[in-house]
């Protein structure tokens, strides 16, 4: 069982493909070269999973199933960030973090992430089920 408050960390230094303007899809799509929220995102999430890390069997692996996040500043190309999840407490079978991401100049993202313990083949069956495969 995971305790109340405890806390894990994911960090690195961004680049260009972290970059909003990297998500362009097409030539029409103008995005800055600031760190992305999609990226911001994912450093949030990773820092849930490392806090589930140390309950997971053989076989198994945590996903996130909600993000309510607050972008709430921006980060230029080749910065430090980094993510930070606390753990709130479980609803049902559900792990609930606060999250919060922070640059040198200060915090840039919070939120809540929620994530669940799952069977990576059962996901994987589900997945590929119902796209046909």
């Amino acid at each position: 069982m995971l305790e109340i408050g405890t806390t894990a960390e994911a960090a690195y230094i961004a680049d260009d493909d972290d970059m909003a303007s990297a998500f362009c899809l097409a030539e029409q799509d103008v995005f800055p070269q600031v760190f992305s929220t999609a990226r911001m995102i994912g450093l949030m999430e990773t820092a849930g999973a490392r806090a589930l890390r140390p309950l997971l069997q053989p076989g198994q692996l945590s996903v996130g199933v909600l993000v309510n996040i607050k972008h709430l500043a921006a980060t230029p190309n080749h910065t430090q960030v980094s993510a930070q999840a606390t753990f709130l407490g479980m609803e049902g079978k559900l792990y609930k973090f606060k999250i919060e991401a922070f640059d040198p100049g200060g915090k840039i993202g919070e939120g809540e992430h929620t994530r669940a313990i799952i069977s990576e083949e059962r996901l994987m069956q589900g997945a590929k089920a119902r796209v046909g495969r």
